[in-house]
């Protein structure tokens, strides 16, 4: 074995240690010094790549540090109404919904409309009880807890600059952009989403092996040091950064670790029946949430969010997020200014020229949103039939044509159960 496929080899492995022995097995986050163990640097370096991160996705608690947050009381009941679901066509070929699920590398799929579950169904060695990788679905997380601080006036409005709550931004591409800039993706800062390893690595690379691979620096760190390229609110331009400045925003205002006020105003509210955890930047007391794409919890537990979603921020009896918040939220903006060009040939993203409200994607023309986590993670609400879908998937890496190819593939299915007339109520 060559020394990379042995340590994907010894990733994969240790991955599947029965989970009762994984508390004795897992290995140490960091060692006496505080640094990264070299062994745990390699296993995150290759973390989503095909196929151990069918693996990798529900296991992430064994290879990051991790900030819990724990439910509470009673648990909000799921009404059941089970349905076989209707056949896909994908590139004019007919499949049943479990040959669906199976092209498209799914791990745990659910669907519910009016509130119910229509379907449920785990893959790959997981449960009701798995703990799944959200991703950059953690972003909408983020959006409905600054909306819960707005409500509460811990900020006071979105349209104050994230200086105001962040000194250090001061002087910096971020010194003068508002919370709402930083919610649309709108910052004008210099910084481009692209992870380019090598020699000299792009800063999403820099961030990327420093703050989520070694835990040398906090993922916010970089902010302060960048300058402007646009005009803020001027330029659409996806920022992971933009929401961890959000989340530095959100811990300052509340004055409390994220993990904490998630946990409190957003989690227990929802009558959650099993925990959720974030992944950290580094040891408690100094690493931070990865508010921009570290949240992991059960499937069922994302489907009460999304049902939450549908219904203008209330749950089981509560108004978790104030009222009109999400309608705000989902409000999108295009996200290809005028004059852009359109994709390449052959680009068939449908999110290239989309529109973006507060963390969360429009889908299409028909009222659609969805909370998008790289590599096959979804929360997708569709308020015309009131149909929540929650995918969580292992895709191949973005940019292959195996991983293009099973966006598309889902796309076209949610499409098809959205015009599903079916169960009869």
């Amino acid at each position: 074995m060559t020394r990379l496929t042995k340590s994907r080899f010894a990733l994969a492995l240790a991955l599947l240690v029965p989970a009762a022995a994984l508390a004795q097995t897992a290995p140490p986050h960091v060692l006496p010094d505080g640094s990264v163990p070299p062994a745990l640097i390699e296993a995150r370096k290759h973390l989503l790549e095909a196929p151990e991160n069918m693996l990798t996705f529900h296991n992430m608690d064994q290879l990051f540090q991790t900030r819990p947050v724990p439910r509470s009381g009673p648990v909000a009941p799921l009404a059941r109404a089970d349905v076989a679901l209707p056949e896909a066509v994908i590139g004019g070929k007919t499949m049943t919904e479990d040959q669906w699920e199976d092209r498209t590398y799914t791990s745990a799929f659910l669907v519910m409309r009016d509130g119910k579950i229509l379907h449920e169904s785990y893959r790959n060695n997981t449960d009701a009880g798995t703990h799944y990788i959200s991703f950059s679905m953690a972003k909408t997380f983020t959006s409905m807890l600054i909306g819960i601080a707005v409500g509460q006036g811990a900020i006071r409005s979105i349209d104050d600059p994230a200086v105001l709550y962040v000194p250090e931004l001061k002087g910096s591409g971020y010194d003068g952009v508002t919370i709402r800039q930083l919610l649309e993706m709108r910052s004008g800062v210099d910084y481009e989403e692209r992870y380019d390893f090598g020699a000299k690595p792009s800063i999403a690379a820099q961030i990327f092996l420093n703050a989520i691979v070694a835990n040398k620096e906090r993922f916010a760190d970089m902010a302060p040091r960048l300058g402007r390229k646009w005009a803020p609110g001027s330029h659409f331009n996806y920022s992971t950064l933009d929401t961890s400045v959000l989340g530095w925003v959100l811990e300052r205002a509340t004055k409390k670790p994220l993990a904490d006020f998630m946990t409190q105003n957003l989690w227990q509210l929802l009558g959650t029946e099993s925990y959720g955890y974030w992944l950290a930047d580094g040891a408690p007391g100094v690493g931070r949430e990865l508010n921009g794409m570290g949240y992991n919890a059960t499937l069922r537990d994302f489907a009460r969010f999304g049902q939450m979603l549908l219904d203008q921020g209330r749950f089981n009896g509560h108004q978790i997020i104030p009222a009109g918040w999400v309608q705000q939220a989902t409000a999108m903006i295009p996200n290809a200014d005028p004059g852009t060009p359109p994709p390449p040939a052959g680009v068939t993203n449908p999110f290239a020229r989309s529109g973006y409200g507060f963390q969360i994607w429009k889908l299409d023309d028909t009222g659609a949103y969805t909370a998008l986590g790289l590599q096959g993670q979804f929360i997708y609400v569709h308020p015309a039939t009131r149909t929540v879908i929650v995918k969580l998937s292992f895709f191949p890496e973005e940019g292959t044509p195996q991983g293009d190819t099973a966006l598309e593939d889902t796309l076209a299915y949610f499409k098809t159960l959205d015009e599903w007339k079916g169960p009869v109520r």
